[in-house]
């Protein structure tokens, strides 16, 4: 019988994300709940819809204030500087902010949101991640993208020009047709708009995609691996320290909300399709989706809940460490006790078993994948199955 979990620990940390659903077009590598906008946004209704949302979320904060905000999408800086200032009022007045709370925005390079950058800083939005993905036209039109290279580095001026001295470049590799130099290229010219933190990921054909129904022809294996290989040893000698699997950061400039995803922080999720997870003084822990489609979400005479369920003590270590192990240093050990309210005598066959197999490493005060185990996460994650 799995040990069931103790009351007796503070609640996580809690922070928010607020789903923004339209973009100006669906790329086809994409399976977000995004969707293509009308000429009119309906941005006053629905910054209704998300304060009536997070109303019904009030119960599960239990007095705490939120350490960080992400504002997804689809591409929230469609929204007007008007629009999301009369929100983050709403959410400040609902829930309270941390003194040093972190504000992201996740913004396109084209010319038209790069001119709102100036009176989002003014906000209080203290952080942009700008998904630039490429630099070079040619893979930005395969990507499905609207802007072009010297729109992105444009972005990057504007963004410093405007206040932001923290800011996230996102950008794939193992794009199609891709090689090593042109992998490089991109990377070369990411670090000369001084970003301080990088998103560097692998292209993946996801299911209910345009690519999982029409793949592009993307670079061999032994490619893709030159590449990874290379572009790591680039980003440290570039001064980005590699922290998680796919996130690199000046000293100082990780990021704090993704940072309490992984740490299996509490986050209140609002929006259409939006997730969350919460903790109770009781030592419950749920997830909770809220209905997809944005003419449903501000549909009044439908519900946001669209589900939620109870994790079972059998599922905390692998939902724990789901995110954790991402991390390249892993977690200190008690820190599945502080967040799941389950002993580490849980976990010591299966650590037994991913450290006989070369997939964790053998410290009794840490949980965290060797670098094998890093490379075959899924691997290590599955000896921690229920």
């Amino acid at each position: 019988m799995a040990a069931e979990p103790s009351p007796a620990f503070a609640l996580p940390p809690l922070a928010a994300y607020i789903h923004i659903p339209w973009c100006v077009r669906k790329c086809p590598y994409c399976d977000f709940n995004s969707h293509a906008a009308s000429a009119e946004l309906p941005e006053e209704a629905y910054v209704d819809a998300l304060l009536a949302d997070l109303e019904q979320d009030l119960a599960q904060v239990h007095g705490r204030a939120l350490g960080s905000i992400f504002f997804g999408g689809g591409t929230p800086s469609l929204f007007s500087a008007r629009a999301l200032g009369r929100l983050l009022e709403g959410v400040e007045r609902r829930v309270g902010f941390a003194d040093d709370i972190e504000i992201t925005l996740e913004a396109n390079p084209g010319t038209f949101e790069q001119a709102k950058f100036t009176d989002y800083r003014a906000l209080g939005i203290n952080r942009l991640s700008i998904g630039v993905q490429s630099f070079q036209g040619d893979k930005l039109k395969a990507l499905g993208r609207i802007h072009d290279g010297d729109e992105a580095i444009r972005a990057a001026d504007m963004a410093r020009r405007a206040g932001f001295d923290n800011f996230n470049l996102d950008l794939m590799h193992g794009l199609p047709g891709q090689s090593l130099a042109e992998a490089l290229d991109d990377l070369r010219i990411a670090i000369d708009q001084g970003p301080t933190h990088l998103s560097w990921y692998q292209l993946t054909m996801e299911p209910n995609t345009v690519f999982w129904s029409q793949p592009p022809q993307l670079p061999e294996d032994d490619l893709l691996w030159d590449i990874q290989e290379a572009g790591q040893a680039l980003l440290a000698d570039a001064g980005f320290a590699q922290y998680e699997v796919s996130a690199y950061a000046r000293a100082g400039r990780r990021a704090r909300h993704n940072l309490n995803y992984w740490t299996f922080g509490d986050f209140l999720g609002i929006g259409a399709g939006a997730h969350g997870k919460l903790s109770d003084p009781h030592g419950r822990i749920r997830r909770t989706w809220k209905t997809r489609l944005p003419k449903d979400y501000l549909d009044a005479g439908k519900a946001f809940l669209a589900g939620e369920r109870e994790l079972d003590a059998g599922e905390l270590p692998f939902e724990f460490l789901m995110n954790a192990l991402r991390l390249s240093e892993g977690v200190a050990a008690e820190l599945f006790v502080a967040r799941t309210r389950l002993p580490l005598t849980v976990l010591a066959k299966a650590r037994r078993d991913a450290e006989a197999r070369k997939l964790l490493r053998a410290d009794p005060g840490r949980l965290a994948a060797t670098a094998e185990g890093q490379l075959f996460l899924n691997d290590l994650l599955q000896l921690f199955l229920p």
